[in-house]
């Protein structure tokens, strides 16, 4: 991949094939052209040198056939395949949730089969798929769709760390994906509403989990899935709907469920709030007010996560720039990151494990504040 110097770059050019800033992190497509906001936020940032195997033009000219990525490091191609698989995945969300809205029943074997794809993803590309979710974006106005697939592999990350067996990850996983069906049999106009709602509207909300319940025992799928569904509001300390069930009378589905579907609901970009970062997320969640949640849960999710979770933008304490790429359970304030603009000797991206004694991050910082 050739190097260009930032210096000789100006504003309004585009490049042939995609540029990076490191051999990983995508800057910008073909069809994107260089701005000067863009210039000055790299030289802001200290980098000196962007990454490309095309070349320079005054104009955007499309490729025959799609573009290739022969010359993209291992880590970019897993991360390409990874999107796909997910966004691939928002699809058959939808497809499922306009399915539902329009019949009386779903066949519980196609969920299996997705979910068992999902699952084995999840399984062996962990560390990929944590990447990509954090960034993940939502392919269709019904925010529900992108919020059950995160919540959904967030669920099966703390079923894995809490080390259950597979038949229980794949039921576990059936729940998260289903968890949300008793809201499509509401009208849009509520659930997606951008107005506080009427009180009559707030009754058929607090409904969702019993309609969907009813909706899956009719349909065939296991009572163990059926409860967690009914089940992913209640709260540790009753105050959850819709029976106010307390402690250990909620099942372990619908516990995984309820952090997976909150930490989702912190983090996501809504239009009747501000969302905030992953690490805000995690305290909101630590602090545990008034003991809503299940504590063992939320240790897994912080320690399958780290306290600044996968695939967060972070500046660290030497002003370096990188991404969380993994985490140690054992140390989970300490993640493992992968430094923007920094090689080794034979060009490898330079990956250091954050310590309290070392180089430690500072603050979460968006990815716009990189590119």
């Amino acid at each position: 991949m050739k190097s260009y110097t930032l210096s000789t770059i100006k504003p309004g050019i585009f490049f042939s094939k995609p540029v990076y800033l490191d051999k990983e992190f995508l800057l910008l497509t073909p069809e994107m052209q260089v701005t000067e906001k863009m210039i000055e936020a790299l030289n802001l940032w200290g980098y000196k040198e962007i990454f490309s195997n095309g070349e320079l033009r005054n104009s955007f000219v499309p490729e025959d056939g799609p573009l290739t990525d022969t010359f993209l490091s291992n880590d970019a191609k897993e991360l390409t395949k990874v999107e796909g698989f997910l966004n691939d995945f928002q699809k058959y969300v939808e497809d499922l949730f306009t399915e539902a809205a329009l019949s009386n029943m779903l066949e519980p074997d196609t969920v299996i089969k997705k979910v068992q794809e999902l699952l084995d993803l999840v399984r062996e590309k962990r560390i990929f798929v944590l990447r990509v979710l954090m960034n993940l974006k939502q392919t269709t106005q019904n925010y529900l769709v992108c919020h059950t697939v995160k919540s959904s592999i967030i669920a099966l990350v703390i079923g894995l760390y809490l080390k259950l067996p597979t038949h229980q990850l794949i039921e576990l996983g059936i729940a998260a994906v289903v968890h949300e069906i008793g809201m499509i049999k509401i009208p849009p106009q509520v659930y997606m509403s951008r107005h506080p709602l009427m009180q009559q509207e707030k009754r058929a909300i607090l409904a969702h989990p019993v309609l969907g319940c009813d909706f899956l025992k009719f349909s065939g799928f296991s009572v163990r899935v059926c409860t967690a569904v009914l089940e992913h509001h209640e709260r540790e300390n009753g105050s959850g709907y819709p029976q106010r069930k307390t402690g250990d009378r909620i099942g372990l589905y619908a516990k995984i469920i309820a952090i997976a579907c909150s930490y989702d609901a912190l983090t996501a970009d809504r239009p009747h709030k501000e969302f905030k970062d992953g690490f805000m997320s995690m305290l909101d969640l630590l602090k545990n007010e008034n003991k809503r949640y299940d504590e063992r849960v939320i240790r897994a999710l912080v320690c399958s996560l780290s306290l600044y979770p996968i695939g967060s933008y972070v500046l660290l304490s030497n002003n370096k720039t990188g991404q969380v790429i993994d985490v140690k359970p054992e140390t989970p304030r300490y993640p493992i990151v992968q430094v923007f603009n920094e090689m080794t000797p034979d060009r490898q991206n330079v990956v250091l494990e954050t310590a309290r004694d070392g180089v430690f991050i500072t603050k979460i910082i968006s990815r716009e504040a990189i590119a």
